[in-house]
């Protein structure tokens, strides 16, 4: 019975996964990523004061979302048409880059958590670095909007 069960649940995900929209999936990853940028851009503008918690838990967040940037399951072939993508092509046309800028996202990210910023000055450095990364990535993986 307990194999049964087992055989059950396993067949259950698959098939939930193989209804996932990796468009969605993108977009709420990336719209998170947004939300986490959200809390630095102004520290690091001096809008706002100052708060490692704060800090600390964006730029987990960030590196957290790093984490399931997988480029495989997100960007399969296919899923770069459509009104609710702005995912250029040049994702599939230069996947080994595309995949080196997903890589560095990933190790910009760790390293600024790793660095745990003590004050404004540190944050603006390891803020920096993701937001080029992120921008670079942008500009040449993303179709702008109007």
């Amino acid at each position: 019975m307990r194999k049964l069960i087992l055989a059950i649940s396993v067949l259950a995900l698959a098939g939930s996964a193989a209804f996932a929209d990796p468009i969605a999936d993108r977009q709420a990853l990336m719209k998170a990523n947004g939300k986490a940028a959200s809390v630095l851009a102004p520290i690091v503008k001096g809008e706002k004061p100052f708060d490692q918690a704060a800090v600390m838990a964006a730029l987990t967040q960030l590196s957290e979302n790093a984490q399931k940037i997988d480029v495989a399951a997100l960007f399969p072939a296919g899923s770069d048409t459509g009104e609710k993508t702005t995912a250029s092509p040049k994702i599939w046309e230069e996947p080994t880059e595309f995949q080196a800028k997903v890589d560095k996202f990933r190790a910009d990210t760790a390293a600024a958590v790793a660095a745990a910023p003590k004050d404004v000055d540190a944050l603006k450095a390891q803020f920096g670095a993701i937001g080029a990364n992120c921008g670079g990535c942008h500009e040449t993986f993303r179709i702008k909007k109007g």
